[in-house]
């Protein structure tokens, strides 16, 4: 009687194995089959999705409905001559999208647009593929929050990649270690961002406030160039200033009195002679 029962429950078990192995094969299946992802009229004519695309961070399939093409070919007849050339763009980056080997462009037919417009369509297709949206739209990026459809926002993405600190200006950081030159010191930002201070060897291991210069760009990160700002030294030039200004306003004052002086003393000198 126990050996039946044990031969039962591993039976079930085994059947619940396979079953959990199953649905986790497919669950993979679903998590690596790429997602759409629907582009928007706005991103066409903004144009920055070409190279955000060619740099290979989007993964997903890119995917233009005709409506949208539609929207951008009446836009590119419109009266308007800056609307006219936003969309000829439009059109333009479309085939530069295409041209791309690495990214997969489709282009899906999916018939004429009903009173929602083009937005509208947009929504309907992302929740149809299990798909995302793509558009620089503030509307419509709210509307699909609403109907918890993943939005890409380029804007959002240029705002999070944007600099931390602009030229001029002021930053806590501590120093760290030299830089290439021996006068320069290097610090860290929070993100990792390396800053070479002027003149900063003499203060490593404090923490001073130094303003930014200049920023740098490169394919190995970004660089921040700075020099220490000192209460000190800012407030000396100011009172030298003050020190060299008053002498030379003196002297000039000096000269004008002399040089106003001289017709007097000549004056005088011939009123002398001819007495």
């Amino acid at each position: 009687m126990i050996d039946y029962v044990t031969i039962i429950l591993l039976v079930l078990v085994m059947a619940q194995l396979g079953y959990l192995m199953t649905e986790s094969s497919r669950r993979t299946k679903r998590s690596h089959k790429s997602r759409p992802l629907f582009i928007d009229t706005s991103v066409l004519m903004d144009g920055r999705i070409v190279q955000i695309a060619a740099t290979g961070f989007i993964s997903e399939r890119l995917v233009i409905p005709r409506s949208v093409v539609a929207e951008l070919q009446l836009l590119a007849d419109a009266s308007d001559n800056d609307r006219r050339a936003r969309a000829r763009s439009g059109l333009d980056n479309i085939k530069q999208l295409q041209a791309l080997e690495h990214v997969k462009v489709e282009m899906l037919t999916d018939g004429e647009t009903n009173s929602a417009g083009v937005d509208g369509r947009l929504l309907e297709l992302a929740k149809k593929y299990d798909g995302f949206v793509c558009t620089l739209d503030f509307n419509l990026n709210k509307v699909a929050a609403v109907d918890n459809i993943k939005v890409l926002n380029i804007n959002e993405l240029a705002q999070g990649l944007r600099l931390a600190f602009l030229p001029g200006e002021v930053l806590s950081l501590e120093l760290l270690q030299k830089g290439n030159d021996n006068t320069q010191g290097v610090g860290y930002l929070s993100d990792g961002t390396m800053v070479v201070v002027d003149q900063g060897a003499k203060l490593i291991g404090q923490t001073v406030q130094v303003e930014c210069v200049r920023n740098l760009q490169t394919a190995a990160g970004r660089m921040i160039f700075a020099k220490v700002v000192s209460p000190k030294q800012q407030q000396k030039p100011h009172h030298k200033s003050n020190g060299r200004k008053q002498p030379s306003s003196r002297k000039t004052q000096q000269s004008k009195q002399t040089k106003s002086s001289t017709p007097e003393d000549s004056l005088l000198q011939l009123v002398d002679r001819q007495r």
